[in-house]
């Protein structure tokens, strides 16, 4: 445990127009700053570099591009082969465990040893491996690298210690399974299409049956070494040869040659896996731990009711191997976003993977007619409803979701029914450019006090042009008439920015919600909304620029974009409200927001890498440059607004790509019904906070080190029947004025992270206390502040590869490892951290991985996976008829070590194959010490070397027998000697 004094400065503070921080603040982690000395602060830091570790837990999905597929019969396993070298090994639910190849070379085929707990691949690169699956992580035994020839087909028959390897070249070889040592028995090809014999003999027990791509199928008599019967196809080239003896697979050929006939007959097994979460691209993910016990049943049982039927009622046949929940389980939840628009949540509790409930977020708006299409063509060739972000509040159950056509959906969850229309929930944002530098010169930088901002002068009237024709109308219709809602998750709000002059809306960049403020914040390239979404208003519609005021530490000029379209600036003016009437005398509210939003800035991932490279100078062309600023973080948060606070309030947090955050300060009514009825004020002041590069996490800590975890309102369903005796009130968690003051009436600590750069400021004096330099030569893709081992951390992943935690609050580093270089986008856009030291990714487009980089949690995962093998007795074979024995033979007479052993055959050529030997004996001992396996194992080692021990006693038995007996002899020759002479003789 390491406890370190912090000297905090509650009257003085750094300058925030030093863009490097406070001069105090090096690169070195845990340098303070030097401030005078009001008071001590004292945390002690029980984290260390011992508590973290990285490693893989478990894969979900279908492996991505299958290439080859094996099932063990008895042991009921599944095992799938895929283009990029990885081995999936599938049983019962629980039981799933992926392997991968160190060379990455495809998966050519798969062969179980039936009910021997090893599994053989052969993979592209002209390489046999043998793995051990007699433990909980499979591991390669041994490996035989054929160098002169290419593998192109395997076969192992049931209980055979021989396997037979097909080359390009036509030729056949022979492997001891054992040892993984070639045979001197090969088949070659032209013997191997020389006819010898026209009229074979009935001996069937040494035949081998195998064919060439050609079309040839040859029948080998492995003892005469000569070919008996050849077929030949002229017309057609065999691509595949199931053997006779195969009966599954003949039995899968001649149902697959039945064809849709019997399809309906046989009614398919539902796959207890995430098979399916691929059925739409995934395109976002969120990752939650540790959430409310009650959210899973609930969604479970409202998602159950919408599951398909008609499967079979027979038991999955792939239910090999055993799992037991371990003893460290809490809720998590995975949530999906898709390119359809649909979100699924996810039962990861366990490293399991099983589904909730789905989502269609598409189901609000209206099917775009053939004339409509092209509103949304400009902005997204395809998926109109692709979803880019979700933001969800597990204790209220409030989900807000931001698709890629410029919408908001915010969603609550019901049990019961409901019947709405929708244009009572709908909320449109227009997005318009400044017509001229003069109407902004009389534009006010922020809201006045009361929170309503003065209504600028209407923009001029635009031409009847093709692009004019699509001003304020959205990319996506909204549904305007009743519609049902079933229970789960029921729209409540719409938000959507407009097209203006021809000009597709930006996209949305940043989001965040917060159920006890009632409040929804959404910003994009450089412009930022504030929406009560209780009382259906916007509170706050600014640019970047106006938030800092006289504060704006770079002092950029604004230019009308209209005049310059290649200008990317340009100052914004407040919103002002339309009220509507509809039918039905439903009030429809329709906002139109005045922002520059310039396209040629693309809020791309793509666009990251040059996000920290920007120039710091105070020229004018960077300068120019920097007023390109977009939202990248929001935070809701009980804070300090102001230096001179002495009790904390609501705040906004916004972080933006130019590494400045700004605090602003909210008033909200406490009282529920004065909540409803009176206008929530913002009023941003202007403070700002610097960093190196752009904005990517903040978080909060007590004067403790605890997490401060943000205000929430416990949920309540809002279509549930009234209670006379039970009304339904809010109930708010957290929020001031609560317990949350007593608690951080004294201050607490600000986290903030950038591409670049981590910093810790001491809230409300705003020092800076500790700066860490995160990386020089890249960039921080996602961090997080997370609890883990009872304590918190900073979390960062890289796009060098690297994963970092850092100590909270001294932000000193604990763990740099270099886990995963950036290969394409999607990693980065699915990376997430969460709480107890565990993170996912999406690793191909089929198949979710999650990781855990806590040391405990790397102890523990023996326990959490299943076993993929069982002891269990190999049935007896049934009684052999005459047509399988006359073509599948005898294979305990096959087998034979006179045939294929090395006083028979003799060796291989060393030039031909080249053994490997693996790791998997010392680890798979040292892996199967948890069960069954482990205590046979253990047994058999016991054994072992009770018998070495027993060998080598018997051996010094022998040796004490022979010397005794040696002795015995000499004694009886010297007393025959020494018999007949008299004493004076000697």
């Amino acid at each position: 445990m390491k406890k370190f004094r912090k000297v905090l400065d509650g009257l003085t503070t750094s300058s925030p127009a030093n863009p490097g921080g406070s001069p105090a603040c090096g690169s070195a982690a845990g340098t303070p700053s030097t401030a005078p000395t009001p008071r001590e602060l004292e945390i002690q830091e029980t984290l260390m570099s011992e508590h973290f570790q990285i490693c893989k837990t478990v894969r979900h999905g279908v492996p991505y591009q299958p290439t080859a597929l094996a099932f063990d019969p008895v042991q009921k396993i599944l095992a799938i082969g895929s283009r990029s070298g990885g081995v999936r090994l599938l049983g019962r639910p629980g039981v799933d465990c992926h392997c991968q190849h160190e060379s990455g070379a495809a998966v050519l085929q798969l062969q179980f040893l039936i009910n021997e707990g090893a599994l053989v691949t052969a993979c592209a690169d002209d390489t046999l491996h043998l793995w051990n699956l007699r433990q909980r992580r499979p591991a390669i035994l041994h490996s035989l690298k054929f160098n002169r020839e290419r593998i192109t087909f395997c076969h192992l028959p049931f209980q055979s210690k021989w396997l037979y390897v097909g080359t390009e070249r036509g030729n056949t070889h022979i492997v001891n399974i054992e040892s993984f040592i070639l045979s001197g028995y090969v088949i070659m090809w032209n013997k191997a299409l020389e006819f010898c014999n026209t009229h074979p003999y009935l001996c069937f027990h040494y035949l081998l049956f195998f064919c060439f791509e050609s079309g040839t199928i040859v029948m080998w008599d492995l003892r005469a070494k000569r070919t008996d019967f050849r077929i030949y196809y002229d017309e057609v080239s065999l691509k595949e040869f199931v053997s006779l003896t195969s009966d599954v697979f003949f039995a899968l050929r001649s149902f697959l040659h039945k064809g849709k006939s019997l399809s309906c007959s046989f009614p398919i097994f539902e796959n207890p896996y995430p098979m399916d979460i691929h059925e739409s691209p995934v395109t976002c993910t969120a990752y939650f731990a540790d959430c409310p016990p009650d959210i899973i049943p609930v969604l479970y049982s409202i998602g159950a009711k919408h599951k398909k039927t008609g499967y079979s009622h027979k038991e999955w046949p792939v239910s090999g191997g055993t799992w037991t929940v371990g003893s460290q389980t809490y809720p998590e939840i995975i949530i999906t976003g898709h390119a359809d628009g649909s979100i699924k949540f996810w039962d990861a509790t366990a490293i399991t993977l099983q589904m909730l409930y789905k989502l269609k977020t598409s189901k609000v708006f209206e099917k775009p007619k053939s004339g409509d299409v092209g509103r949304s063509a400009e902005l997204v060739e395809e998926d109109p409803y692709a979803v880019q972000m979700i933001s969800w509040c597990p204790q209220s159950r409030i989900l807000c979701v931001v698709g890629i056509s410029a919408h908001v959906i915010l969603y609550r969850f019901s049990k019961h029914d409901a019947m709405d229309l929708m244009d009572q929930l709908l909320l449109y944002v227009c997005m318009e450019d400044v017509i001229s530098p003069s109407d902004t010169e009389n534009t006010p930088s922020f809201s006045d006090p009361s929170g309503h901002s003065p209504q600028p002068q209407p923009p001029s009237p635009r031409s009847n042009t093709p692009d004019s024709m699509r001003d304020s109308i959205p990319c996506l219709k909204v549904k305007d008439r009743m519609i049902r809602m079933p229970p789960g998750y029921q729209a409540e709000l719409v938000v959507q920015l407009l097209w203006v002059d021809g000009e597709p809306p930006q996209q949305i960049t940043s989001l965040d919600l917060n159920s006890a403020y009632g409040l929804l914040a959404l910003g994009n390239c450089n412009g930022l909304t504030v929406v009560d979404y209780l009382q259906k208003t916007i509170l706050l519609c600014m640019s970047t620029l106006e938030l800092y005021g006289s504060a704006d530490p770079f002092q950029r000029l604004t230019r009308s974009p209209r005049k310059n379209r290649q200008s990317t600036s340009g100052t914004h003016a407040p919103c002002v409200s339309e009220s509507h009437e509809c039918s039905n005398a439903v009030c429809f509210f329709v906002t139109k927001l005045k922002l520059s939003l310039p396209t040629d800035l693309k809020t791309d991932l793509g666009t990251v890498e040059n996000s920290f490279s920007r120039s710091r100078s105070s020229s004018v062309s960077s300068i120019d440059r920097e007023t390109k600023e977009a939202v990248t973080t929001l935070q809701f948060a009980e804070s300090y607004g102001h230096k001179s606070d002495t009790l904390p309030t609501p705040c906004l947090w916004v972080g933006t790509s130019l590494g400045l955050v700004l605090i602003i300060p909210m008033s909200i009514p406490t009282d529920e019904q004065e909540r409803l009825e009176d206008p929530v004020t913002v009023a941003p002041t202007g403070t700002v906070l610097m960093l190196k590069g752009s904005i990517l996490r903040i978080g909060f800590l007590d004067c403790g080190g605890a997490l401060i975890n943000s205000p929430y309102e416990v949920w309540r369903d809002q279509h549930a029947p009234d209670h006379p005796d039970r009304p339904r009130k809010r109930k708010l968690v957290n929020f001031s004025p609560s317990s949350s003051q007593e608690a951080s009436g004294d201050g607490h600590l600000a986290v903030v992270c950038s591409e670049r750069q981590a910093k810790v400021f001491f809230m409300p004096s705003q020092a800076c206390l500790y700066v860490h330099n995160i990386t020089e030569s890249s960039f921080v893709l996602r961090a997080d502040v997370v609890s883990v081992c009872n304590s918190v951390c900073l979390a960062c992943f890289c796009a060098n590869g690297h994963i970092m935690t850092l100590s909270l609050p001294s932000l000193r580093p604990l763990l740099d490892v270099n886990y995963l270089p950036l290969t394409d986008m999607r990693i980065a856009r699915t990376f997430c951290f969460t709480n107890g030291g565990q993170a996912l990714y999406l690793c191909s487009p089929t198949e979710i991985q999650r990781i855990t980089y806590s040391q405990e949690m790397c102890d523990n995962l023996q326990e959490m996976l299943g076993e993929l093998f069982t002891p269990i007795e190999t049935p007896e074979a049934q009684n052999r008829g005459f047509l399988k024995g006359f073509f599948g033979g005898n294979a305990q007479t096959f087998d034979r070590e006179e045939l294929f052993g090395e006083a028979a055959a003799g060796k291989a050529s060393r030039s031909l194959a080249q053994h490997i030997p693996g790791q998997g004996g010392m680890e798979g001992m040292k892996a199967a010490a948890g069960g069954v396996v482990g205590e046979l194992a253990r047994a058999r080692i016991a054994l072992d070397e009770r018998g070495q021990r027993l060998g080598e006693l018997e051996e010094r038995t022998a040796l004490m027998m022979t010397s005794a007996e040696t002795f015995s002899k000499h004694a009886h020759e010297l007393m025959l000697k020494c018999k007949d002479k008299k004493w004076y003789q000697f």
